[in-house]
């Protein structure tokens, strides 16, 4: 028995790939659970429009933090600025009280903080919840799902489709066929493609139906921020090919890329609430920038005028992430490539 108990731990210190996951995971849990873990909201974007928008400007304290004050605005405008994302709360005034205080109720957390705080100014504001008037959880948690999805096949399935490759010594007979490492890497990824594709129809029709999310903006805008998000996780898939040897690893480096996604993307805590150093990383995971496409579009009804950053934040990652897994590619379909000689020699 000691001897097996031996040899298992010679056989893990060898597989670094799998040391390195069972001491950093602990560790990126400990650093997440306990500084990210947050739903409190300690901060409610504010814009206050109207004829006593800087009398009722200077009588708002935390958690409202005003950004805005625009005496000549009207409610078109706060609208505006809410279905932009810009705020969270738009209150609109008149000459004299109730003011109008509108929520923005696509972001879950931060509406909730804004309700409760309001409710605590008594009778001196109306307020209305727009995007998601109840409040709702899964009207929220939908465009999340769809975004998990679709990372999910684009990064665990894709790697363990090319790692297979691999494995089975196919890689090497692709080395010395007429193909170029994108058309390789096209060719694999095309199937995967498609299944997220109807996996993405299939949740927000079923979303719709079962939980009544709208879709209230530009179908197309969806499917092309859909697919700009689609070619990051694939291409990420290709990159955890390169460099595992064999499936156990893939799957392990890919549930590494995809926890952060989970936990720091917006879907479980506000990013909000997050403090700036996880918030940064939260930020450069393209989980994050979907999640803004995906929810402005079906519950705001955004225009690209006010998702643009999102797009070009998703195509500039698609392309860096896409180039690095051509490079890599080409590497192992080269014929003299290490990994050739060794699967020859074998």
């Amino acid at each position: 028995m000691w001897a097996m108990i031996v040899k298992e731990f010679r056989e893990l210190r060898r597989d670094r790939p799998t040391m390195a996951m069972l001491i950093a995971l602990p560790i990126i849990m400990l650093i997440v659970f306990g500084y990210a873990a947050n739903f409190s909201v300690h901060s409610i974007r504010t814009n206050v429009y109207g004829p006593s928008a800087e009398a009722v400007a200077k009588e708002l304290r935390s958690p409202f933090t005003v950004e805005h004050v625009d005496p000549s605005g009207n409610r078109a405008d706060a609208e505006q600025a809410l279905v932009d994302n810009r705020v969270d709360l738009a209150i609109v005034t008149a000459s004299s009280p109730p003011a109008h205080a509108l929520v923005n109720g696509s972001q879950l957390f931060a509406a909730q903080a804004a309700v409760g705080a309001l409710s605590r100014l008594g009778n001196t504001v109306t307020v209305e919840v727009l995007f998601n008037p109840d409040l709702k959880t899964s009207w929220v948690m939908v465009p999340a799902l769809i975004g998990l999805t679709m990372a999910f096949i684009g990064t665990i399935v894709t790697s363990l489709g090319l790692v297979r490759e691999r494995t089975a010594g196919t890689l090497e007979q692709l080395a010395v066929m007429p193909f170029r490492p994108s058309d390789v890497i096209v060719g694999k990824i095309a199937p995967y493609f498609a299944i997220a594709a109807a996996d993405l129809v299939v949740v927000t029709i079923l979303g719709a139906l079962l939980f009544g999310v709208p879709f209230n903006g530009s179908p197309f805008l969806f499917a092309l921020g859909a697919a700009l998000f689609l070619f990051v996780v694939l291409g990420l898939g290709v990159l955890i090919s390169t460099v595992s040897k064999s499936e156990g690893q893939a799957i392990q480096t890919a549930i590494f890329v995809l926890l952060p996604q989970f936990l720091l993307s917006g879907v479980l805590f506000p990013l909000s609430s997050m403090p700036v150093a996880i918030r940064v990383i939260g930020y450069a995971l393209p989980l994050t920038w979907f999640l803004e496409i995906a929810q402005g579009i079906l519950l705001r009804g955004e225009s690209i005028s006010g998702l643009w950053l999102s797009f070009v934040v998703l195509t500039v990652m698609a392309v860096v992430i896409f180039t690095a897994a051509v490079l890599r590619f080409r590497r192992d379909l080269a014929p003299g490539s290490r990994r050739g000689h060794r699967g020859a020699g074998a």
